[in-house]
């Protein structure tokens, strides 16, 4: 949904006052409050729900390196391998949760339907909290969602393989050449324990697709950032990076 290039949701509203984080709350948020403090019985490592008083929250602040620090993490392989064992840790985590009928996520309203987790929705490395390489938290759940797991996989493939020219991933994407992006998906999949999915291709492409159409949604209901990305024309190259993605052999 998002990448550290674009920004957060208002960034001029986003405080950190010591250990904790001030943010507006959305019309997903009770939602996503749920997830986090079911995430909190277990203790995996995800902000902690402190206050919320219908317009703001308040979250623990996880401390660590995020960001734009996050692609230098991914790009060596046991970075990569990290970032899959934790994504792997977090579908494991939330099997045992259920959200309630009445659940309503930025996608749209619903409870986890047959062979449906609670997915983070925006697994970018942007939003690893990482020290000293390792992975330890994850933060920005704003696009939790119900979907397969597969939505989680795909999406982060998008961005560690990655999905993108080998110039961007060079001036970018901290790469110091083009990667090897069969290579990058194989040992991914390996470390979250799945075989690489068949056609990946389509399967990142399609994801993309999907996501760009919840882009859309909430653009079109003035809800940033992405209201802005459709007013500032972005939607031309999210369509772009599908076709781009379309045309990869690996």
């Amino acid at each position: 949904m998002t990448d550290d290039r674009r920004g957060p949701r208002h960034p001029d509203r986003i405080a950190r006052d010591g250990t904790t984080v001030r943010r507006p709350t959305e019309f997903w948020s009770p939602s996503v409050h749920e997830l986090l403090r079911y995430l909190e019985t277990i203790d995996f490592p995800a902000p902690r729900v402190v206050d919320t008083d219908g317009s703001m929250e308040v979250l623990t602040w996880l401390d660590g390196e995020s960001g734009a620090a996050g692609w230098a993490n991914v790009v060596p392989e046991e970075g990569l391998r990290s970032w899959a064992r934790f994504l792997r840790r977090y579908h494991d985590a939330v099997a045992g949760f259920r959200p309630s009928a009445k659940s309503t996520w930025s996608s749209g309203p619903g409870a986890c339907g047959a062979g449906e987790i609670v997915c983070h929705g925006d697994f970018g490395p942007w939003n690893g909290i990482w020290v000293d390489g390792e992975v330890v938290g994850l933060i920005d759940w704003d696009h939790a969602r119900p979907a397969p797991a597969m939505f989680d996989v795909a999406y982060a493939l998008e961005y560690v393989a990655p999905f993108r020219s080998d110039e961007e991933c060079v001036q970018q994407m901290r790469y110091s050449r083009a990667p090897d992006r069969r290579r990058r998906i194989e040992v991914f999949c390996d470390a979250y324990g799945m075989e690489v999915p068949d056609d990946v291709v389509s399967v990142v492409a399609d994801q993309q697709a999907l996501t760009n159409g919840l882009v859309e949604q909430l653009g079109a209901r003035g809800i940033e950032p992405q209201a802005t990305w459709v007013r500032d024309g972005h939607l031309k190259e999210l369509r772009e990076r599908v076709a781009w993605t379309r045309r990869v052999v690996l």
